[in-house]
């Protein structure tokens, strides 16, 4: 299956407007992508309507979001259920250090229809971090059956690498994101003790045109290894 599973939608402040639910998902069908995230900063509002596109255009999703820890430390969290996807969000939310977004300075935070219309506008800045470590974050996912994927590891900002200087020895991650092989094996030769993981190679994206192509694959084997219970 063709993936990207590190998208955003335009209720991160970050994103482009453009980025609403139908855009998204046609894009991802022009570009012959099989499976697709949607993983907004510290929020998922925006989840059960795309939920309802994806289902209505017949595209595969999965439920996410990208959360920064208290190091500042960003993190994708995977979900099979909506359910579960919901439930873990509210509880980042109600743990977001409570700052008022500014549009002049970060952008609109919008949450859009399944027609695409603005229906609301999230209040709280969705680019500050949660009350929670990256171990409390990893449990967490891992106690609402979510996955747990180290995000954009060698990035220069709020990758993990960069935050804490390295991937902890007992951190129980579910997989991680690269944006290369170049990066995939400089992350093995500074940590040779990661064996066994799911490795992802995302867009990472703010914009349409930054969604993936058709390139990258994954097997629907592997793809259930992001998960504990393997299915």
């Amino acid at each position: 299956m063709f993936y990207d599973l590190h998208i955003h939608s335009a209720l991160s402040p970050c994103a482009n407007d453009d980025m609403t639910p139908n855009n998204i998902v046609n894009m991802a069908k022009l570009l012959k992508l099989d499976v697709i995230a949607i993983t907004d900063h510290n929020s998922v509002s925006q989840q059960a309507v795309l939920h309802k596109v994806a289902k209505r255009k017949d595209m595969r999703l999965i439920y996410g979001i990208e959360v920064q820890t208290t190091e500042e430390v960003h993190i994708l969290c995977y979900f099979q259920k909506l359910d579960d996807c919901l439930v873990f969000g509210k509880i980042i939310n109600d743990n977001l250090i409570p700052i008022k977004n500014d549009i002049r300075y970060f952008g609109h935070q919008l949450i859009m229809n399944e027609n695409d219309e603005v229906i609301a506008e999230e209040p709280k800045l969705l680019l500050n971090s949660v009350l929670f470590t990256v171990e409390e974050v990893c449990d967490l996912a891992h106690q609402h059956c979510g996955s747990f994927v180290l995000a954009h590891v060698l990035d220069r900002n709020n990758s993990i690498i960069t935050q804490l200087g390295f991937i902890p020895l007992h951190l129980e991650f579910d997989g991680i994101e690269v944006k290369s092989v170049i990066e995939k094996n400089k992350i093995l030769q500074t940590h040779p003790w990661i064996k066994d993981t799911v490795w992802l190679f995302n867009s990472d994206a703010h914009y349409l045109t930054d969604i993936n192509d058709a390139v990258n694959q994954i097997s629907q084997e592997e793809l259930n290894r992001l998960w504990r219970n393997g299915s």
